[in-house]
């Protein structure tokens, strides 16, 4: 989406995190109280770099949105050096859960999954399958920016699991949770391709999990079951609501 809205990316992305740091640094001028911030990065900021990629690896990133990511990076870093203020950038690697909105990549697979699966939709339209990932569980990764936050000092992490799966293994294994055929439902859609891709995204969270002693507990193959269950029980209530006269929902919608 961010190369669609460029603009109010960077305004919303890179300068609201600017901003929020100026508000912090005048409100402790002000009251004398100490604020500790956390600021939320991406591992789209490594974009074409090279895996595995750490907390030291050159930005390359390939989209307006990893762009703005890397300036609220920056800015952070500058804010810490400058006005001493405590700013822990957390550089996150894809973190999911059945909470995802529906436009990221997993939770689209894993709602259509549970769609699939209760006759409320019979394709699946998807942009490059052979993208690779690092992907965790989002409750793991939230456990990494308290940690962060109760630090001496303040610092950044990179914030992985260590290891990268396609979206293809994504597809295939949400599928494989229903009992389907991911062939008969799946067809490529140039209309999801980004016009520069990110390749392949695999972090070393060796940092973390040395300073603040954390590593994640939920695997790849537990997050894509979980998630196709909430989704599946979604799908199920839909249907309820659709076979009962509900005009909002129809076993039609693509």
């Amino acid at each position: 989406m961010s190369f669609d809205q460029p603009e109010y990316t960077a305004d919303v992305v890179a300068t609201g995190a600017l901003r929020i740091f100026e508000a912090v640094r005048e409100y402790m001028d002000h009251a004398g109280r100490a604020i500790r911030v956390y600021q939320a990065g991406s591992s789209e900021m490594f974009g074409s770099t090279p895996p595995p990629q750490y907390e030291a690896t050159p930005f390359h990133p390939r989209s307006p949105y990893g762009v703005s990511k890397a300036a609220a990076h920056w800015y952070g870093v500058n804010y810490r050096e400058a006005y001493q203020l405590f700013i822990a950038n957390g550089i996150l690697f894809n973190h999911e859960s059945p909470e995802r909105g529906e436009t990221f990549v997993t939770r689209k697979v894993s709602r259509a999954v549970g769609r699939i699966s209760q006759g409320l939709q019979d394709k699946l339209y998807m942009g490059n399958r052979e993208a690779l990932r690092d992907w965790g569980f989002a409750g793991d990764y939230v456990e990494a920016m308290w940690l962060m936050l109760q630090q001496a000092e303040p610092d950044d992490y990179v914030i992985a699991t260590g290891e990268s799966h396609s979206v293809q293994e994504f597809v295939e294994m949400a599928f494989e949770a229903v009992n389907l055929d991911w062939r008969k439902h799946v067809e490529d859609d140039p209309r999801y391709l980004r016009p520069s891709e990110v390749d392949h995204l695999r972090g070393d969270p060796s940092k973390a999990r040395e300073l603040l002693g954390w590593k994640p507990r939920m695997t790849f193959e537990n997050l894509v079951q979980h998630m196709v269950e909430r989704d599946l029980e979604l799908a199920r209530q839909e249907k309820l609501l659709a076979e009962n006269g509900f005009p909002s929902y129809s076993t039609s919608q693509p």
